[in-house]
């Protein structure tokens, strides 16, 4: 069978035992090393991919893509606004709303929260919550009854659960006779939400028509959210609709609320992405260094070869074989390692955790409290090319180099 001279030679040295171990060992520091670092890189990639998805479905899931208030006051006439929302180009759903900030407090427990004035049937359109809700319903949310629906942290931090009682505090005052008082209500827990992420201790849900009494809006709605079918047309979907609503509205969307988030993970996953790049090069420019010492052992090989008619361009492609071997067989080992540890490393993450008692993303500091995994098989297009391009680039120079070889010069002392 005919097979090609620089392939056969290349792949005969590529396995061929050598004298000289210390190159063997190079050529397997290289191969471990491209290894490594396809490997790692997938790895990152695929966690930073796995970041971004939480960020687009459970935090921009809860927070509104966009929402329209009015200047001053509460919106009249909502119910028509909320119909024309739906029906305008890009957008999928929208609800009506009131927000405002308090405090929760239960006993010695303190802490702060975002409250959110919902009808839950509206809310269930907008909103992921619904589905993330771990005791109670949000139908639990009755008129005039002053339920709250908490995040676990939340309830955790407070020490309460369903059926328990907390007092909200809202930042404004009552002014009487009596002296001047804090406004504040007692709300019983009707149900529990998690989305693994630091809003579990942020927000709160109470009916909007409670919301309109104790936070006092004279419209009974504040705004309407809304749901964008593609959320990065959010800022221009919700201004044009703005614009054709008859009054003054004030417009805000998720990327003035949650946007120095995403651009933090998409600047991050870039960076990464670049500095873990230039290790693989790095580790496939290690093929240099050991080529270099291959072409300089075997020029008595070369001369003699030479010496049978072998071109300078078939010793340049023997060396380029044995070269890309290399880089071939450290991307692929890399790649198939890196697939499966980047779909499997959330359970590696979580085994270390228990196995070790510590947690490496505390809901506290971090958006999330799990470490996310989305493998993308175009970044793992992308890496594996990048590695292969980049091993046979290194193999260049030392095989130009042994093509160069002069045979009479090579065996003068052989």
């Amino acid at each position: 069978m005919f097979r090609p001279l620089p392939f056969f030679i290349g792949l005969r040295y590529t396995r061929a035992k050598r004298r000289n171990h210390f190159i063997s060992f190079i050529s397997l520091m290289s191969m471990i090393g491209l290894t490594l670092g396809v490997c790692v890189l997938i790895i990152v990639m695929s966690v930073m991919n796995g970041f971004d998805r939480e960020l687009r479905t459970r935090i921009l899931g809860m927070v509104p893509h966009a929402s329209i208030t009015a200047v001053s006051g509460g919106m009249s006439e909502w119910q028509e606004m909320l119909e024309r929302a739906v029906e305008f180009n890009g957008v999928e759903a929208a609800a009506p709303f009131i927000d405002g900030q308090g405090m929760l407090a239960n006993g010695s427990s303190v802490r702060g929260t975002m409250v959110y004035g919902i009808d839950p049937e509206y809310e269930k359109q907008v909103s992921i919550i619904n589905n993330h809700m771990v005791q109670g319903s949000l139908d639990d949310l009755k008129p005039g009854e002053f339920g709250i629906v908490l995040g676990e942290l939340s309830a955790q931090y407070l020490g309460v659960t369903l059926g328990d009682k907390v007092t909200m505090v809202l930042p404004e005052a009552n002014v009487n006779l009596a002296g001047v008082f804090p406004r504040m209500r007692r709300f019983t827990v009707v149900g529990l939400f998690s989305v693994g992420a630091d809003l579990d201790g942020s927000l709160s849900y109470i009916h909007i028509q409670d919301a309109a009494r104790f936070l006092r809006v004279p419209e009974g709605v504040e705004g309407i959210r809304l749901k964008m079918h593609d959320l990065f047309r959010a800022p221009a979907i919700a201004w044009d609709l703005a614009m054709t609503l008859p009054g003054r509205y004030f417009v805000q969307d998720w990327t003035r609320t949650q946007g120095r988030l995403f651009q933090a993970i998409q600047m991050e996953k870039t960076m990464v992405g670049l500095l873990l790049t230039l290790i693989v090069a790095v580790a496939a420019f290690n093929i240099v260094s050991t080529l270099v010492m291959v072409v300089t052992d075997k020029q008595s090989d070369i001369a003699i070869l030479r010496t049978l008619g072998a071109s300078p361009r078939t010793i340049m492609g023997i060396f380029m074989v044995q070269g890309s071997l290399i880089g071939i067989i450290g991307t692929v080992l890399g790649v198939v390692l890196g697939v499966i540890a980047a779909l499997n490393v959330a359970g590696i993450v979580s085994t270390i955790e228990q196995v070790l008692s510590i947690r490496f993303l505390s809901p506290d500091v971090y958006f999330i409290s799990y470490l996310p995994s989305e493998l993308q098989w175009q970044d793992v297009a992308v890496i594996s090319v990048a590695g292969l391009l980049m091993s046979f680039l290194a193999t260049l120079y030392p095989a130009w180099r042994a093509s160069k070889t002069q045979p009479a010069e090579a065996l003068r002392y052989d």
